[in-house]
């Protein structure tokens, strides 16, 4: 299968101007799971995608940025999202076998990028983890600018299309530290993200960093490599996603700090005004 899928990426590289390395095939080789691993195909295909995405970036990249400061000097940087809760309203309503919406429909259907699905159970917060991702992230090419983590299948790139039956797979099960069907996979993840990245690339966790459920198993492998946004001490998830779309409509980025030295607790900051950040 591993031949397969370099023939995919390629057919893609080459209609791009450029050549899977060697390096490239051993990246793919060493990080390639088990025939267990149905979401494979997709995450390969994921990494196509980003390539694609990634040379298009980088070819308009110059047009409306400060040139003050090359772009090659600044590190890599990842996102790492915070799953959306499907205990709620808006996760029984797009799970539901009856509903009437779209995406509901094409969710039963062919499957729904895991993005969009969290975009709409969550609302406000992880649709402004998405969008500010996209936005500000700078990945190396043969990954994508962010990933979810799940509750059982490790960690997935946004756009991955799940059928509803892999959306209640991968949904299962508690976010805990001590729980084995969740910290497996997200460990084995974890450190092929860790070594397919360059050195100097840092992850930046866009989700809760007062409890243990994600930094524990991240700062375990990512380390000094951990980042989180300041700005997110002492706020709630709504106004974390209000300002996460500020920041987007404004082209500003938040200031990250390193996970593992930082305090992580904080009185709660001002209210967000009606324009600007707070």
């Amino acid at each position: 299968m591993a031949n397969r899928e370099h023939r995919v990426l390629a057919r893609s590289q080459k209609r791009l101007g450029c050549h899977l390395t060697a390096r490239t095939r051993a990246q793919l080789d060493s990080t390639k799971p088990s025939a267990s691993d149905r979401l494979w195909r997709v995450r390969v295909r994921n990494v196509t995608a980003r390539m694609v995405t990634s040379n298009a970036e980088r070819s308009t990249s110059n047009a409306g940025r400060n040139q003050t400061l090359s772009t090659d000097s600044k590190p890599n940087r990842i996102f790492v999202l915070s799953p959306a809760r499907v205990s709620g309203i808006r996760a029984r309503q797009i799970m539901s076998d009856r509903s009437p919406l779209d995406l509901a429909k094409q969710l039963r259907q062919e499957g729904a990028p895991i993005g969009e699905l969290f975009s709409f159970m969550s609302g406000l917060y992880f649709r402004g983890k998405w969008a500010y991702a996209r936005a500000f992230a700078k990945a190396p090419a043969i990954l994508a600018s962010s990933y979810v983590i799940t509750a059982s299948a490790g960690l997935l790139p946004p756009e991955t299309h799940v059928t509803i039956e892999q959306l209640h797979e991968i949904c299962a099960g508690d976010v805990d530290p001590g729980n084995p069907h969740y910290r497996t996979p997200l460990d084995r993840d974890l450190r092929r993200l860790s070594e397919m990245a360059t050195p100097n690339c840092q992850f930046v966790l866009l989700g809760s960093i007062a409890t243990t459920k994600y930094v524990e198993p991240l700062l375990e492998t990512l380390r000094e490599r951990l980042f989180f946004p300041a700005e997110f001490i002492g706020r709630g998830d709504m106004s974390r996603g209000g300002l996460l779309l500020r920041c987007v409509s404004a082209g500003t980025e938040l200031t990250y700090v390193p996970v593992g030295t930082a305090v992580r607790h904080g009185p709660r900051p001002p209210k967000l005004g009606r324009q600007g950040i707070a």
